[in-house]
């Protein structure tokens, strides 16, 4: 087996093909069959799938593709590695719009002092989203909050965030809240008009899940999957929401502009883990990144700039 026989194949079930990879790989037709059978014979199976519209990889095929994607990329990461000294590569992270805007920065800053040569490509997302992209390989590495659909993932577990009822500072309460404690109750909430993401997202998972123990219908104002717009809404005094520290932590002027209770009871805390692809798996610049990322929150945690998150 030959690596350029795995860029073939790869090609061809990109662009679905076997004519149209041929042209893009500047190869003939023939050629190229010829390259793909030998392949199906080494492997004894058949890998693609000849139609009339094209060619679509068997079950087999699909299984071998997705490896031969990794294999193809490791195998160009190690010969840019071997032609430089220090460690190059690119790696892929995923982070939730509330994770990013603490450690989004102090991670692009940190990797690109100790690993100037290593490409880094960030992707922010709700977590289901970055679930499914992880289990599509294509990512390399995020910070999740429901683990259960994990497959061959690596998990480390990071932290763990308090969530706290987020007002508006410049518009009245619909209703004042009992605060003896300087906290609020779930069930204090029933009035309370709620600016939330949709159901698939985690976070409003775990707080309907709390709302139907603590026997508490909730009245929705708005859902809203984007956190700047959602913010925005609370902002402009249109409902609050249930969010940890971190939604607010992109305004300079957090403390003018929003009132934060601490929730007391139900999921009082969101917890947040790094995955990732099972080590064998990773490219040397993931690994690097996975530390890099762990240290940066231990700092943020440890340093009392990320409010709220206690490590785990």
């Amino acid at each position: 087996m030959e690596l350029r026989q795995l860029r073939y194949f790869v090609r061809i079930v990109e662009l679905g093909s076997m004519g149209r990879a041929a042209l893009d790989l500047n190869m003939v037709q023939s050629a190229l069959s010829q390259q793909i059978s030998r392949l199906e014979g080494e492997l004894s199976t058949r890998l693609l799938q000849r139609t009339a519209k094209g060619a679509v990889p068997t079950e087999a095929g699909l299984a071998f593709f997705r490896e031969a994607q990794l294999a193809l990329r490791h195998a160009d990461q190690a010969a840019r590695a071997a032609q430089q000294a220090r460690l190059t590569g690119s790696v892929s992270v995923g982070l939730s719009p509330t994770t990013a805007s603490v450690l989004g920065v102090p991670l692009m800053r940190a990797m690109h002092e100790r690993y100037p040569d290593v490409r880094l490509h960030m992707v922010g997302s709700l977590s289901g989203h970055l679930s499914t992209m992880l289990n599509a390989r294509q990512l390399d590495l995020a910070v999740l909050f429901d683990t259960q659909p994990a497959r061959r993932w690596s998990v480390l577990p990071l932290l763990e965030e308090r969530l706290f009822l987020i007002r508006s500072a410049h518009h009245p309460a619909p209703q004042p809240l009992p605060l003896p404690t300087g906290k609020v109750a779930l069930a204090q909430l029933g009035d309370e008009p709620l600016i939330l993401p949709t159901g698939p997202h985690g976070l409003r998972s775990r707080l309907d899940a709390a709302f139907a123990q603590a026997r508490v219908t909730p009245r929705m104002a708005m859902e809203i999957d984007s956190l700047a717009l959602l913010m925005d809404a609370v902002d402009m005094g249109l409902g609050s929401t249930i969010q940890p520290w971190a939604a607010v932590g992109r305004y300079p002027d957090a403390a003018q502009r929003f009132v934060l209770t601490e929730i007391e009871d139900g999921p009082a805390y969101r917890p947040a883990a790094l995955c990732s692809l099972s080590d064998d798996e990773l490219s040397p610049a993931a690994l690097a990144a996975r530390v890099v990322l762990g240290d940066c929150v231990r700092e943020l945690v440890q340093s009392g700039r990320w409010v709220g998150a206690t490590l785990v």
